[in-house]
């Protein structure tokens, strides 16, 4: 195998054309840069100059060669670089996790933030429940999520993001519009609901059947995005728990109330990460972002 001082003798003779000057250039002298010419064409098995008393030209192959020379050149210059900033956390990929409803809240703030402490760390996005995240956090394919209570805060570090209210979602045109106040559950004891489902958003689940005494006979559909529950509410099929966020849809048809317990049991968002950090770049987020500082 050539070595990469064979492959710098090789660069510089082709680009001066002259082994007197290629060998200045390299402060040595000319006769141990000629062997190193004629073993590079031994190892690979081709001439790559043509040279007499008077000229020093690229064969057909020493052309191709100086391009991939150049590249392996490069590559080694650069490798030592890129190494060190991989460690340092500057460069990198750092694989973040996401809910639905996070999506369309706090998530481009919060990229944005990153992409501004780490402009050469490429970010991999994934949307996730939070079990889904949990996983992947403990199983190293992801290095952080934002994601719902609860979590094993012994394996698991947080930061509390942001909280929120639940508030009702109801067709423009329904009644419930008309009272002007938060809403009771007696406001609603009859009315179809669109509820969250009990495996796939057991967190809001949870929230709601605490939060409000549910009439389970009068859920009419269970779906686990937020996003598919206000677009039922559009379509008039029934009104839906969500969080304050989801105004920011902007789905026509659909009015956002205050609920009154809503005050009391809050939604919550964390950003999440395991304990025993592998990833430079996170390590460099949590020194930089605040709320790894608080």
């Amino acid at each position: 195998m050539f070595t990469f001082d064979q492959l710098a003798g090789f660069i510089a003779v082709a680009e001066e054309l002259h082994f007197g000057r290629a060998a200045e250039r390299l402060n040595m002298t000319q006769p141990p840069l000629s062997r190193q010419i004629q073993k590079l064409e031994k190892i690979i098995g081709a001439e790559l100059l043509e040279r007499d008393n008077r000229r020093v030209e690229l064969t057909s192959a020493g052309e191709t060669f100086l391009e991939e020379a150049r590249r392996l050149m490069a590559l080694a210059e650069r490798a030592p670089v890129t190494a060190r900033r991989i460690a340092s956390g500057r460069s990198g990929v750092l694989r973040i996790g996401f809910t639905a409803a996070s999506g369309f809240s706090i998530l481009g703030p919060l990229l944005e933030e990153i992409s501004g402490i780490m402009p050469d760390v490429d970010i991999d996005l994934q949307e996730l429940v939070t079990r889904e995240q949990l996983n992947g956090l403990l199983t190293g394919e992801l290095d952080l999520g934002f994601a719902r209570p609860p979590f094993d805060s012994e394996t698991f570090d947080s930061h509390l993001l942001y909280r929120e209210s639940m508030v009702l979602a109801v067709p423009s045109s329904h009644p419930l519009t008309l009272l002007g106040r938060d809403l009771t559950a007696e406001d609603f004891k009859d009315e179809p609901l669109i509820m969250h489902s009990p495996t796939q958003a057991r967190y809001f689940y949870d929230l709601v059947v605490r939060m409000l005494p549910i009439q389970h006979a009068n859920v009419v559909h269970t779906v686990s995005q937020i996003l598919t529950m206000v677009s039922l509410v559009a379509a008039k099929r029934g009104l839906a728990f969500v969080p304050h966020s989801a105004t920011l849809l902007g789905i026509k048809g659909v009015e956002f109330l205050p609920l009154e317990a809503g005050r009391e049991e809050q939604v919550e968002l964390h950003a999440l990460w395991n304990r025993r950090i592998t990833n430079p770049a996170l390590a460099r987020l949590l020194r930089d972002l605040e709320f790894a500082m608080e």
